[in-house]
């Protein structure tokens, strides 16, 4: 089935599937999921139709709390209910997940996962706030890219319906809300010719209704509340096998081969990473580089990890693994190791890898960079069963040696970095060129900003690629074809040109002269220039902005 492509960010790929599944949304905004409410409300005041012909009803509450005790109180009156939410948001909603699962609710909760403050507030991601969630009864569904997020977010609707259990539907903060990809979109009429209408219709017969009353909700005493919790057993021993259906459905449609646990690599890998989330694209890409040097490695990518299935995790592994290195972008302070290193070894404990060494690694806190080089390391990694990696550990020494930067990136593709003010219209102009270059040419397109949570005022840093091979590098650019500097103060705080490749191109935004340029250029960055073969261009936008009515926005 041909499907159209369109390029868009991660949260608008969420929305996208969710909407067509949801009656109701009750949404609370809050850093980085904002964009899916937002979404879904523009497009309910243009009209847009989901899958029953109506138009989603959004209902914006006073908090997350909030939020989720109208999802709440909407599923228990029989309505398809979303919600959208992350971080701290998604810890005020813990009491209400519990009565949703526990009443047996639809619901589903689309996450970009986002740190929890701790030392100190982050705004970034990671999974400490989805890792919070795992003890609540709801599923959880994990995707690694913008095109998994459109891919996959209908199989937690469709298998929350079918299995009668919510989901909490996430995908990493930022590095995938907000990535900027050219990816394939659903039509609705295939996303409805996927769901159970008769389980839709039990649903909503199942609903609080004056017409046929039942009791909800009650208070239980000693003597029947232990067997009527352990009653819910068997939706969730069922439930593995709803997802793995509704992905078969999705792979009929679309000729992919989404399982519970995908395995990539080598079917003889003597070294397997298991991993969830968007580092996994990185892997993938690191895993080509490293099989072409003619490496036996491999990743398990973790998709639904609760009820976590532990025969589809021992199916995935190849027998031929020694270690396995386990990732988690989370920290649990005082626990043995993290949730996903726990699983796995409890997975895998009485198996045909019983003996195999099992280490525990964390990356990516606060959405702090991963790349290839630190994903060698970690595949090196036999020696330490505790490990971090993308930082450098001088008090407790957990750090792996990292080697030389690797450019794994698929040969022909054009790297672009542009150094930015917040608020000078740089994020938004690089946010038109992707989609002019995704949506009016053949070439795959990826985008992503790296900025400070002031925004306005601080720096960014636009990460732009391009080409004729599908892009998997969800890490930062630091080797670039091209680099702009829409701010000459810049060329004197920061690396810039010494990012770029031999015989890339350097655009300085400044008003100086040729003379002037001497006097202001530091000296190894004129050297680099001479030395490297860069071509050098200069454009005075703030006087073309002026000029034209622009004002500071130089864009």
């Amino acid at each position: 089935m041909a499907r159209k492509m369109k390029t868009m960010d991660g949260n608008h790929a969420a929305a996208h599937a969710s909407y067509a599944f949801s009656d109701v949304a009750a949404i609370y905004p809050i850093t980085p999921s904002s964009v899916m409410a937002e979404a879904t409300d523009e497009w309910a005041t243009q009209g847009r139709k989901n899958i029953f012909g109506q138009e989603v009803q959004v209902t914006e509450m006073q908090s997350e709390a909030g939020a989720a005790g109208a999802v709440h109180g909407s599923l228990a009156a029989g309505a398809l209910t979303t919600t959208y939410t992350a971080s701290q948001g998604l810890l005020l909603m813990i009491p209400n997940l519990y009565k949703i699962a526990g009443e047996q609710l639809p619901g589903v909760i689309n996450v970009s996962a986002r740190a929890l403050a701790s030392h100190a507030l982050c705004i970034f991601g990671d999974h400490s706030d989805v890792m919070a969630c795992r003890q609540t009864g709801c599923a959880m569904l994990c995707e690694s890219s913008v095109q998994e997020v459109m891919d996959l977010t209908p199989v937690a609707h469709l298998a929350a319906i079918k299995g009668k259990v919510p989901f909490i539907n996430f995908f990493d903060g930022f590095r995938t809300s907000h990535e900027i990809q050219k990816i394939e979109t659903w039509d609705y009429e295939d996303l409805k010719d996927m769901a159970d209408m008769d389980a839709i219709a039990e649903f909503r017969n199942r609903a609080l209704n004056p017409n046929h009353p039942c009791q909800r909700g009650s208070a239980q005493n000693p003597d029947i509340f232990f067997q009527a919790r352990e009653a819910c057993n068997p939706y969730y021993d069922a439930l593995p096998a709803i997802v793995q259906e509704y992905m078969d459905k999705v792979n009929a449609k679309i000729g992919t081969d989404y399982k519970l646990f995908n395995y990539y690599g080598a079917p003889d890998a003597d070294r397997v990473i298991v991993a969830m989330g968007s580092v996994n694209d990185t892997i993938e890409e690191t895993i080509d580089y490293l099989a072409a040097a003619g490496k036996k490695v491999g990743v398990v990518k973790v998709r639904l990890y609760r009820p976590f299935c532990a025969q589809a995790l021992v199916d995935a592994i190849p027998d031929s693994v020694k270690y396995i290195n386990v990732l988690d972008r989370t920290k649990e302070p005082g626990s043995l190791g993290e949730p996903l290193y726990l699983d796995v070894v409890a997975a895998l404990k009485g198996t045909k890898f019983d003996g195999v060494k099992i280490n525990s690694g964390r990356y990516g806190l606060g959405s702090k960079d991963t790349t290839p080089a630190q994903v060698v390391a970690v595949f090196e990694n036999e020696a330490k069963p505790k490990f971090t990696i993308g930082i450098v550990d001088d008090v407790t020494g957990l750090s792996l040696e990292v080697g030389a930067p690797l450019v794994t990136t698929p040969e022909g593709t054009i790297n672009c970095k542009f150094w930015g003010l917040g608020a000078d219209g740089t994020v938004g102009a690089n946010k038109n060129s992707i989609k002019i270059i995704g949506d009016n040419t053949d070439m795959y397109a990826q985008a992503y900003f790296d900025y400070d949570s002031k925004k306005s005022g601080g720096v960014t840093m636009s990460h732009l690629r391009f080409g004729k091979k599908p892009i998997k590098s969800t890490y930062l650019i630091h080797k670039a074809n091209f680099v702009a500097c829409h701010n000459p103060s810049y060329v004197n705080k920061y690396n810039m040109v010494q990012e770029l490749v031999d015989g890339g191109t350097f655009l300085l935004n400044c008003p100086w002269t040729a003379e002037e340029l001497d006097k202001h250029l530091p000296g190894q960055v004129k050297a680099f220039i001479a030395n490297h073969d860069i071509k050098f261009y200069t454009i005075d936008g703030i006087k073309i902005g002026k000029e034209i009515g622009l004002g500071g926005r130089i864009n």
